[in-house]
C-alpha cells in the first residue's frame, strides 16, 4: 500500500492551493489541509503539520506560489518586494532545516527574472520552479535509496530515529528510501523504530508508514536503544538529516547523537541518508548549525496532558549534531560519502576543496 502523499498541488498556478497531509493528526486520522495564504503555510511548517527537511523545502516553494496569487499583477518593484516579504516570512518558520532556505532562494531567483511578465505568467513560472523542486526531490530519494541499499544484506535489522520516510519528502524518503530500495531488490530487512520523544514521530509516523508499506517493524522507547543493540538485534543504524556541514557533521532530530554514540560503543555502523540539498557548505563544521528550541509545553504537556509539575524549567532543543567521526557513510543521490570528511564531501558533491 502506498503512503499518503504529504504534499500535493491542487488546481492551476493562478487559483490552485497547496494541500498538505496534517501529520499532527497521524496515526489516528488522515486529514488534509488546503493552504491558500502565506500564514497558513507558515503555520503548517511551524506546527509540524508538514515536517522533514526535504518536505519543508517543497512545501515552502509551493507556499510562495499561493502567497503571490493575490499580488501577481502588481508593478514590478511592488511584486519583487512582496515576493521578498513572502520568502522572508516562510524562512522564519524553522531555523535548522537548510532545504527550506535552499528552496526559497530558488524561488527568489525565478522571481527576479519574471518581473516584466503578466501576472498569470509570473505565477506559472513560479509554479513550474516549485514543481521542479518537487520532482527533483523524488528523483533524489530514489537515487539515495539505491546507493544505501548496496550497504545492506539479506536478513539485516536496521534501527532508525524520527521519521525520514515518504512523509518527510516528496518521494520515498531519505533513511527509509534505503529500506524500501533494499526490499524492492528482494532483501528481507526489518526495522526497529525509536519512538522519538517528545513528539513521537517515530511511533506515530515511521511505524505507520512502514506498516503501510508492509515492512516488519518493531517500536521501542528511545531509552531502550542501547539494550536492543547490546542484545544483538540491530545490524545498522540509518537516519536522515536536516542540515549537514561541509565536514559531514549532521544535524538531525534530538536523540540522534545519543544513538550514534551507542552504535559506536557496540560496533554497529551508523549511516546518514540525505540529498545534496541538505548540505550547507558555508558551515565548516556542525558547531555553527542553528539549533531550533521549541515550546516547553511539548514536554510538560505532551499531546495535551500534563506530565510534569507546573513551573518546572524545560530545555527543549529539537535537534542535535552528530559529528562526522561517528558516521560510517552518508548516502546521497550522487553516491556514498565514505570516509566522512571535508574532502570526500566536496568530492562527492562536485565542489572544489577550498584552499588551506
Amino acid at each position: 500500500m502506498a503512503t499518503a502523499a504529504p504534499i500535493e498541488w491542487i488546481g492551476d498556478a493562478t487559483t490552485g492551493a497547496l494541500r498538505l497531509l496534517d501529520q499532527t493528526r497521524l496515526p489516528n486520522d488522515v486529514v488534509y489541509l488546503d493552504c491558500r495564504t502565506v500564514e497558513t503555510v507558515f503555520e503548517a511548517i511551524r506546527s509540524l503539520r508538514v515536517r522533514g527537511a526535504p518536505a519543508i523545502g517543497v512545501a515552502a516553494a509551493y507556499g510562495v506560489v499561493v502567497s503571490m496569487q493575490g499580488t501577481a499583477d502588481r508593478f514590478d518593484t511592488e511584486f519583487i518586494t512582496a515576493l521578498g516579504a513572502v520568502c522572508d516570512r516562510l524562512a522564519s518558520s524553522r531555523p535548522t532545516a537548510v532545504n527550506l532556505f535552499w528552496a526559497l532562494d530558488r524561488m527568489k531567483q525565478v522571481g527576479s527574472t519574471i518581473a516584466g511578465l503578466p501576472g498569470a505568467e509570473r505565477l506559472v513560472r513560479l509554479h513550474r520552479e516549485a514543481r521542479t523542486i518537487e520532482v527533483e526531490d523524488q528523483a533524489m530519494c530514489a537515487a539515495m535509496g539505491r546507493v544505501g541499499a548496496a550497504y545492506l544484506t539479506d536478513g539485516m535489522s536496521v534501527l532508525t530515529h524520527c521519521n525520514a520516510g515518504a512523509l518527510a519528502t516528496a518521494g520515498d524518503g531519505t533513511a527509509l528510501s534505503v529500506i524500501y530500495a533494499a526490499r524492492e531488490q528482494g532483501l528481507q530487512i526489518e526495522v526497529y523504530a525509536n519512538e522519538t520523544r517528545p513528539l513521537l514521530q517515530g511511533a506515530r509516523l515511521t511505524c505507520w508508514e512502514l506498516m503501510q508499506r508492509g515492512v516488519p517493524t518493531t517500536l521501542i522507547c528511545d531509552n531502550m536503544a542501547g539494550w536492543v543493540m547490546k542484545s544483538g538485534r540491530v545490524d545498522a543504524v540509518i537516519v536522515g538529516a536536516d542540515r549537514i556541514a561541509a565536514n559531514g557533521d549532521a544535524a538531525n532530530k534530538i536523540g540522534t547523537y545519543s544513538v550514534a554514540q551507542l552504535a559506536k560503543a557496540h560496533g554497529i555502523p551508523f549511516y546518514v541518508a540525505a540529498p545534496s540539498s541538505t548540505f550547507d557548505l558555508s558551515l565548516a563544521d556542525g558547531s555553527r548549525i542553528p539549533i531550533e528550541e521549541r515550546a516547553a509545553s511539548e514536554i510538560t504537556h505532551g499531546f495535551g496532558k500534563a506530565t510534569a509539575p507546573a513551573g518546572v524549567r524545560v530545555f527543549n532543543p529539537a535537534f542535535d549534531v552528530t559529528p562526522a567521526s561517528l558516521i560510517r557513510a552518508i548516502f546521497t543521490e550522487k553516491g556514498a560519502i565514505e570516509p566522512v570528511n571535508t574532502e570526500t564531501v566536496r568530492r562527492c558533491l562536485g565542489k572544489p576543496t577550498s584552499p588551506q
